[in-house]
């Protein structure tokens, strides 16, 4: 686990094979509960590259020295974040 915010990462790697790869992340609040929205891509077996861009919130606690995960939302395409976009824009 990562002790600070700016080390947190979504990147996963099983047998030296990259599977969750972070395209990007923007860190929304920062302090004892930390929250990130991640831009990226899974790799696809049998195609033998990366899929589409992907997008997640995710949520962290920072308990004893380390940040762990607590929750996720996964936004499932493009045109739901565009959505998510409209809403917040006429909202605020």
């Amino acid at each position: 686990m990562s002790t600070t915010v700016d080390d947190i990462t979504i990147n996963y790697e099983e047998d030296g094979l990259l599977l969750v790869k972070e395209i990007d992340k923007k860190i929304l609040s920062k302090g004892a509960w930390a929250t990130i929205i991640f831009r990226y891509q899974n790799w696809n077996r049998s195609k033998n590259e990366y899929g589409k861009e992907m997008y997640t919130i995710r949520r962290y606690q920072k308990r004893h020295g380390e940040y762990l995960p607590k929750s996720k939302f996964n936004i499932s395409s493009a045109e739901q974040a565009k959505k998510i976009i409209e809403a917040l824009q006429g909202w605020l």
